[in-house]
C-alpha cells in the first residue's frame, strides 16, 4: 500500500504510459489490490482492476458458498453490493476522457453465474473484477486523482461489500433462503414430471418492452385448480401453483389476454431470478428453448428431413446447408439444433412462427397435394416428438384450433387469468377432425452431426478481435454474428461469455471435425471444474456471464466461418 503510493507521487504529471509502471498486487489491510491491466491513454476501454479478500477476513458462513446454487447466489448479491458501492463514486475523480469511471459487471433480474465476482468454494475467498479509468489531465497522469480511488473510495466499497460483519446479515440470509426454495422446486419438478410451475402470486408482465422489472398493478398469477400442486419449500413454507406437465401443452385466448406474456415468464424462468422480481418462484426446465422463424439465419450440415424434403432443387435436406434460410427451414434447423443440444422442451409463439411451417389446412392439401409440398407440418410431427423423443412442447397459439386435437393440456387466458379448457376444447374438436394421424411414428433419427472451423485469425497472426454488441450478437475479427434470435440470452455480458467461449473453441478445434454438442459439452464441464478464468483463456474476467449450452450450440451454429463434414 505504502509502495502504491510512493509509485503514484513519483509518476504524477509524467506521460500517461508512465501508469503501466503501476501493474501489480498490493496489500491494503483488509483486501488485496491487484492493477492487472492498464490502458494505453485516458480515451482507451479502462484499465482492469480487482480486489481479493481472504476466506478468513471476509469471514462468510461456509455453508453458504459450499453448494454451487448457494454460491452463485452470494456471488450475484455481493456483485449488486459492489456495484451500489461504486454508483457513489463513479466519475468523482476529475480528468479527461474515461479518468474516474469506476465500473464493475451490471447485473440484471437473472441471478447468473458472473466471471466479475468469484467466492471460493474451497475457502470462501471473495474476489471482485472490475473496471477503472485512470485519471489524466489530457495525456499527463493526474495521480492524485488515481489516489483518491485508490485510497479513499475504493476501500469504503470493499468494506461494505466484502466483509460479513458489515452487511445485512438477515437480507443476505433470506437471498440464500431463496436460492434453497429455487432449487428445491426444481428438483422437485424433475421427480414429479413437470416442466414448469407458476407460483400462485407471481407477477408475469413487465414494465416496459424495454424493463425486465415488474408492472406495476399487474394482475397476480392464479392456477386454475386442476393444475394446482402444492409443495412445502425449506424456507418460504407451503407454496402452490400452476404445474405444466410433459407432454404437448397448449396455450390459447384473444388477443392481448396474455398468452405470449405467459409464454415469455416460462422462456425466462429457465434462469432464477431476484427477490421482488415477480418471477421468483416461476421455474421452466433449464433445457427449455424458444423456437421461432428466422429468415436470413446460416444453416450448417443440419438434419432437417424430419420436416422438410424433397426440394424441387433435389437439394438434400437430411444434410442441408445454406447462408440465407427461408423462415420454415430456418425453424426446422432450429427445432432439430435445439434438440441436438439436448433440450427437452419446445416454447413456440404462434406469432413468431412460419406459418407454413406449423399447420396446413384441409383446403390447401386439396388445391396443392401433398407430393407437391416439400413440408411436413409441425402439428404432425409434435405427437412424436413427445412419444419418442421425450420432448415436450408448450405452444402459444391463437388462430388455429387444429393443434387442440394434439394437445394433453389446453390453458386459456382470459384477462391474464388462467383455465383450463381442455375437456371442452377437445369435445368441440370433434367436429373438425383431422385428416392425418397425429400420433405416427417419426420416420426420422438423430445423428451424429459434424462441423470444421475454418481459419479464424486476422492478418497481423495476434488472434481474434471481438466487440459484443449487446443481445444482438457480436464482432469477431470484423465478420458479424447475429444472434438476435436467440431470445434467452440474459445480456451483453453472458453474449460476451459466448463470444468468447466460440473463439476458445476455434483455436482449439481449428481445421479438425467434430461434434457441436460434444466439444460444448466439453467446454462446459471445463468451465464447472476450473471457473471461467481458468477454463477459457485469454478472458477478460470484468465482463463475462456462463451461458446455457443450448445458447453456446446455437451461436456456433449460425457461424458462417465453417464447413460441413458428412
Amino acid at each position: 500500500m505504502k509502495q502504491l503510493k510512493t509509485l503514484l507521487q513519483s509518476i504524477d504529471h509524467k506521460g500517461y504510459p508512465a501508469y503501466k509502471s503501476l501493474k501489480g498486487s498490493y496489500q491494503f489491510g483488509t483486501y488485496q489490490l491487484i492493477i492487472e491491466h492498464v490502458q494505453g491513454d485516458p480515451f482507451a476501454a479502462p484499465s482492469r482492476v480487482s480486489v481479493k479478500v481472504s476466506g478468513e477476513k471476509a469471514g462468510f458462513p461456509k455453508a453458504y458458498y459450499e453448494m454451487k446454487h448457494r454460491c452463485i447466489a452470494l456471488e450475484d448479491q455481493l456483485l449488486r453490493l459492489f456495484q451500489k458501492q461504486i454508483e457513489k463514486y463513479t466519475f468523482k475523480a476529475n480528468g479527461s476522457g474515461k479518468s474516474g469511471l469506476i465500473a464493475v459487471c451490471s447485473c440484471g433480474q437473472e441471478i447468473l453465474e458472473r466471471s466479475a465476482c468469484s467466492v471460493s468454494g474451497a475457502d470462501g475467498e471473495v474476489r471482485i473484477h472490475f473496471a477503472v479509468g485512470f485519471p489524466a489531465n489530457g495525456r499527463s497522469i493526474n495521480a492524485r486523482e488515481l489516489e483518491k480511488i485508490l485510497f479513499q473510495f475504493l476501500p469504503e466499497c470493499v468494506e461494505q461489500t466484502c466483509l460479513y460483519a458489515n452487511l445485512d446479515q438477515m437480507r443476505l440470509k433470506k437471498v440464500i433462503e431463496l436460492a434453497d426454495d429455487q432449487a428445491y422446486i426444481r428438483q422437485q419438478m424433475k421427480q414429479d414430471g413437470i416442466i414448469a410451475f407458476v407460483a400462485n402470486g407471481a407477477i408475469l408482465p413487465r414494465e416496459s418492452g424495454v424493463s425486465q422489472r415488474p408492472m406495476k398493478g399487474a394482475i397476480p398469477f392464479k392456477s386454475p385448480k386442476s393444475m394446482e400442486v402444492t409443495w412445502n419449500l425449506p424456507h418460504y413454507g407451503t407454496i402452490s401453483g400452476m404445474a405444466i406437465r410433459k407432454g404437448v401443452t397448449l396455450i390459447v385466448g384473444g388477443g392481448y389476454h396474455g398468452k405470449s406474456t405467459l409464454l415469455q415468464a416460462l422462456q425466462w424462468a429457465v434462469y432464477s431470478h431476484i427477490a421482488g422480481d415477480g418471477r421468483e418462484y416461476i421455474v421452466t426446465d433449464d433445457t427449455a428453448f424458444k423456437i421461432r422463424a428466422e429468415d436470413g439465419r446460416s444453416i450448417c450440415n443440419t438434419d432437417i428431413s424430419l420436416f422438410i424434403k424433397n426440394l424441387p432443387n433435389a437439394k438434400e435436406t437430411a444434410s442441408f446447408s445454406t447462408l440465407d434460410a427461408s423462415g420454415s427451414t430456418s425453424q426446422a434447423a432450429n427445432v432439430v439444433e435445439a434438440i441436438e443440444a439436448g433440450s427437452k422442451v419446445l416454447l413456440l409463439d404462434e406469432d413468431t412462427s412460419a406459418a407454413n411451417f406449423m399447420i396446413r389446412d384441409q383446403l390447401m392439401e386439396a388445391v396443392v397435394s401433398p407430393g407437391k409440398e416439400p413440408i411436413v407440418p409441425f402439428i404432425r410431427r409434435v405427437r412424436g416428438l413427445y412419444q419418442q423423443e421425450g420432448i415436450s412442447t408448450i405452444l402459444v397459439a391463437g388462430s388455429c384450433g387444429a393443434f387442440f386435437h394434439v394437445a394433453d393440456t389446453i390453458i386459456q387466458m382470459d384477462g391474464y387469468e388462467p383455465y383450463e379448457i381442455t375437456e371442452q376444447a377437445k369435445k368441440a374438436a370433434e367436429n373438425y377432425p383431422l385428416n392425418f394421424d397425429c400420433n405416427a411414428a417419426l420416420d426420422w433419427k438423430k445423428h451424429e452431426r459434424t462441423i470444421t472451423f475454418r481459419k479464424k485469425r486476422g492478418r497481423d497472426g495476434r488472434g481474434s478481435k471481438m466487440k459484443t454488441m449487446g443481445r444482438d450478437g457480436f464482432l469477431i475479427n470484423k465478420e458479424n454474428v447475429d444472434l438476435r434470435y436467440l431470445e434467452q440470452i440474459a445480456d451483453g455480458v453472458q453474449m460476451t461469455g459466448i463470444a468468447k467461449i466460440l473463439d476458445c473453441l476455434q483455436d482449439e478445434y481449428l481445421g479438425q471435425a467434430v461434434s457441436v454438442s460434444e466439444i460444448v459439452d466439453k467446454a462446459i464441464i471445463s468451465i464447472q471444474k476450473k471457473g471461467f478464468a481458468q477454463a477459457i483463456k485469454g478472458s477478460n474476467l470484468t465482463d463475462m456471464a456462463v451461458p446455457r449450452k443450448c445458447e453456446i450450440c446455437g451461436c456456433i451454429n449460425r457461424y458462417v466461418k465453417m464447413k460441413e463434414e458428412h
